[in-house]
């Protein structure tokens, strides 16, 4: 049996993600095909726009065999701490075969090279990467750049040259990558890495464009636009049965952004002091002291993170701070169980497979985890369902719709 694993947020489920699934079983001869994705909030620091179970849904009509949850507070993480939990999650089922993650590249040869000498730090690429940080740069600008000096300083890259290694280290879907092959060779995974030529539009592209494959960002944008008056234009951008599914789940359950949350986020911080701030994850002193200050102008969930953005500090970075404080994320936990979100029902031989061979818990039904679960295993599951009531909470509000306890949700089989 090969079982070939995807790493994914689906935030929406489009063609370019079928294309990706379609061809991950090709490549690898998968029988079966595990996706884990982000539960109900996505790593750009923001709800995702439909809940966990609906995505779920639409990852197994776009040719998913079993969907596993990233906890939120993976997904939620630094591109590190999203590829390194997603990975040891995977890792701990003990049958995967291959990941298969999209690239602008297409060869895993410079992934696996990059990523060993970002595990192994040289000490020119300790000083180089220093000296960036303390000029003000981002870290993931500083990185990009460390590495380049680093190539060009030292023997040869053997994958790519000096100006293809730039080019590189710029693309977004190079960059998450790279941190999940680190991921890979950080556990002495048995995963192999492969890696496909990402095809259409860019990760970034904001405007829809229905003559190639979609990117989930402009997909979003139109979807929040104010111009938005049925959803007959997103048809092409999916496959048919998931496109009739995404019409049915936004019908039923509406679609959430970030600001969503202002008047939740604006009433917590004012109950925080300076000190209290730094508690959170990825809430440095520095950002803390601009939070407490500008606490007060707290207008819009966006606006605040706008205001708060610096050279240093990307937007995305402060989105996922301020969600972590609204969420009250506090401890970075260990992968300590996998979730299943749903299944095909001719994937019980997969499933049999996963309990032969899993070092972590699996758990089929939410309310059976405390039975399952210890220790910090166990305080990780029910602050990720914390996380999960809040948005559930947030999204019935806005829709007026009944509210569903995360214990209540079923699994979603097919």
């Amino acid at each position: 049996m090969t079982i070939t694993a995807v790493i994914a947020e689906y935030n929406p489920f489009h063609n370019g993600h079928a294309y990706q699934l379609e061809k991950a079983r090709k490549l690898t001869g998968a029988d079966y095909l595990v996706v884990i994705m982000s539960g109900d909030f996505v790593q750009r620091g923001a709800p995702s726009i439909l809940d966990q179970h609906d995505r779920a849904a639409l990852a197994l009509l776009g040719g998913a065999d079993l969907v596993l949850q990233l906890p939120c507070y993976f997904s939620l993480g630094s591109a590190q701490h999203f590829a390194r939990g997603a990975v040891s999650l995977l890792d701990a089922l003990g049958c995967i075969d291959f990941l298969c993650f999209g690239s602008e590249y297409g060869d895993t040869a410079p992934f696996l090279e990059l990523a060993d000498v970002l595990l192994q730090e040289p000490e020119k690429y300790r000083e180089l990467l220093a000296g960036l940080l303390r000029s003000g740069l981002s870290f993931p600008t500083a990185r990009a750049q460390a590495l380049s000096a680093y190539f060009s300083d030292a023997a040869s890259f053997s994958s790519l040259s000096q100006e293809e290694l730039e080019a590189f280290l710029k693309e977004p879907n190079n960059i998450l990558g790279l941190e999940y092959v680190q991921a890979l060779l950080l556990l002495k995974s048995r995963i192999r890495p492969v890696t496909l030529l990402r095809k259409g539009s860019g990760y970034h592209t904001e405007k829809l464009s229905h003559s190639v494959l979609p990117s989930a960002t402009a997909m979003r944008n139109f979807l929040f636009s104010d111009t938005v008056q049925d959803l007959s234009s997103l048809a092409s951008c999916m496959p048919e049965t998931v496109f009739s599914a995404f019409q049915s789940a936004v019908t039923v359950h509406g679609l959430l952004t970030s600001d969503d949350f202002s008047l939740l986020l604006a009433a917590r911080l004012l109950a925080e002091t300076k000190e209290s701030l730094s508690s959170y994850l990825d809430l440095s002193p520095d950002l803390a002291n601009r939070i407490f200050r500008l606490r007060c102008s707290c207008a819009s969930f966006s606006e605040f993170a706008l205001q708060l953005k610096t050279k240093e500090m990307t937007y995305t970075r402060i989105s996922r701070a301020l969600m972590h404080l609204l969420l009250n994320q506090k401890t970075m936990y260990p992968a300590g169980y996998n979730r299943v979100l749903g299944f095909r029902k001719n994937a019980g031989p997969l499933l049999k497979e996963i309990g032969k061979h899993s070092s972590l818990p699996l758990i089929t039904k939410a309310a059976d985890a405390p039975r399952l679960l210890a220790g910090d295993a166990l305080a990780a599951f029910e602050s990720d369902i914390q996380s999960s009531l809040l948005y559930e909470t947030v999204r019935s509000h806005k829709t007026g719709t009944p509210f569903t306890h995360e214990y209540q949700k079923k699994l979603v089989l097919l």
